[in-house]
């Protein structure tokens, strides 16, 4: 420890350099950042956009327009217990923590500590002193990093973007949460609706299958009837089963989505309410607004502005680092003369350190977060057009199924009537069984058909909110901080 006496000379030369570097210190090196401008097109191209009033607000809850009060239970559940929104807290809460890390290097860093060593020195190297030795030290040190070309501010820079990256990512959880659980849900119902239809069929089935076994019996037709009756009842009932599996699959789906155990909404579910009829007249923002809409867009802007200031953090290895040190020390060889003034000693001085020569280290550490800030630039341009082309996709979805939902309802319509009429024609001996049997096949599957369409359109207006980014507000406050104002919470924290 070297230890400057009271009046050393010189000591109003190193707070001059001290206040000459703190002066310099507000330039930083690199580049400053500047939010990308993506030029998007100024409407929806598709001819399905064409009945849709824009620059409307995106409703934030947009399940509501189901008016289905069991999806709006889930909802609230998923978004209390969802696990995977648990862990996109905490990686806010992470952020936050390096953010401050990176707020502590604008600070002196001020330890304690001390020491007792008991030592020997061979008579070779102190004849005749006193030997073995003790002796007691404590002592206060202290060092200030001068953030003289902006490395530290680059760096609180970059842990802020992040941050603001994690709280997008956050909410980028919470639209897919709020789209999954819908979704789930409208696939329970859809299948519920698929087994019905299944169900009724194969009553319908086995009454046909009564009066043909008593007609064989009577003489009145062939066995081949009943044999053909028997084939087409098991066939409708061999396609319960799969239904049905898949229904479990659903309902497990939603469960793990609310943080639940496989099998618990079972009984809660297991009521048929039939599929929601939601309006699709939609309202919603132009292409421009919804890049500022979309948590994954904006999230990918935060990581190429986080990067961006990284790149500072690397060119500041450049240049020469300056430090203030000091230590204030208590030193005796026994415990009992620490308070002497003797045993008191203090030390203070700058400190220089620039690297000279690193065989090219530094600006290779440069060219790699260049390379990357380019690498998230490029994302953050296909991030934009992926949303873009996800709004049009199911957009034309909604539109076109809506189309094909009306036209498999005439043709269900239809087949029902079929079966009636040929049901008549059959008994009356004007047509043979093969016919009824094929319009009993052509109803199951066309009312089939049918309800995996209307549950393909809730499903097609489902993923469009998703799409627009729908389910949170820029008023709501940060998920980890939700009891106190946002800045007063971030600077009490900062400071610890």
């Amino acid at each position: 420890m070297s230890i400057m006496r009271k009046g050393t000379p010189g000591l109003w030369v190193w707070c001059l350099v001290a206040g000459f570097a703190l002066w310099v210190g507000g330039c930083s090196v690199g580049p400053d950042y500047e939010e990308p401008v993506y030029e998007g097109p100024d409407a929806w191209q598709n001819a399905a956009a064409a009945d849709i009033q824009d620059e409307a607000p995106v409703i934030k809850q947009w399940w509501s327009a189901f008016e289905d009060p069991m999806l709006d239970s889930l909802i609230v559940k998923a978004e209390v217990s969802n696990l995977d929104l648990d862990m996109a807290v905490s990686r806010i809460r992470e952020a936050r923590a390096y953010h401050q890390i990176a707020g502590g290097e604008y600070w002196p860093q001020v330890g304690t500590g001390g020491n007792w060593v008991r030592s020997e020195i061979p008579d070779y190297y102190a004849p005749g002193g006193d030997n073995p030795a003790s002796n007691w030290e404590f002592g206060l040190a202290a060092s200030w990093e001068i953030d003289v070309w902006g490395k530290n501010r680059r760096a609180r820079q970059s842990t802020g973007a992040a941050v603001e990256s994690s709280i997008e990512d956050y909410r980028d959880v919470l639209v897919s949460l709020y789209a999954d659980v819908a979704l789930a849900y409208i696939d329970i119902r859809t299948l519920q609706l698929r087994i019905d239809f299944a169900m009724s069929n194969r009553q319908s089935q086995k009454e046909t299958l009564d009066v043909v076994t008593a007609r064989e019996d009577a003489g009145l037709v062939p066995l081949l009837d009943v044999t053909q009756a028997r084939s087409n009842l098991a066939n409708t009932e061999a396609a319960i089963p799969i239904l049905e599996i898949s229904l479990e699959a659903a309902l497990n789906r939603l469960a793990i989505l609310l943080g639940q155990a496989p099998g618990t909404l079972d009984a809660e579910l297991k009521i048929h309410s039939g599929l929601p009829k939601p309006s699709t007249d939609l309202t919603m923002a132009l292409p421009a607004e919804l890049l500022r809409r979309r948590p994954d867009v904006r999230r990918s802007e935060r990581d190429l502005a986080s990067q961006s200031a990284r790149i500072g953090v690397a060119t500041a290895e450049l240049y020469p680092s300056f430090s203030l040190g000091g230590s204030l020390a208590l030193k005796a060889p026994d415990f009992g003369d620490l308070g002497e003034s003797a045993a008191f000693g203090w030390s203070f001085g700058p400190e220089l350190k620039w690297n000279l020569f690193t065989g090219g280290k530094i600006r290779g550490q440069i060219k790699v977060e260049e390379a990357r800030t380019e690498q998230l630039l490029a994302a953050y341009e296909l991030t934009v057009l992926g949303a873009l082309a996800e709004v049009e996709n199911t957009l034309v979805g909604l539109r076109l199924e809506e189309k094909r939902r009306e036209l498999l309802k005439v043709a269900a319509e239809s087949a029902q009537q079929s079966v009636v009429l040929v049901e008549t024609q059959y008994v009356s001996g004007l047509t043979d069984f093969q016919n009824y049997l094929d319009s009993q096949r052509v109803l199951l599957d066309q009312q089939d058909k049918l309800a995996t369409s209307k549950g393909k359109v809730l499903a097609n207006l489902i993923n469009l909110n998703r799409a627009l980014g729908g389910g949170w507000s820029l008023d709501d406050l940060d998920p980890d901080l939700p009891e106190e104002p946002q800045e007063t919470a971030m600077s009490e924290e900062e400071g610890r």
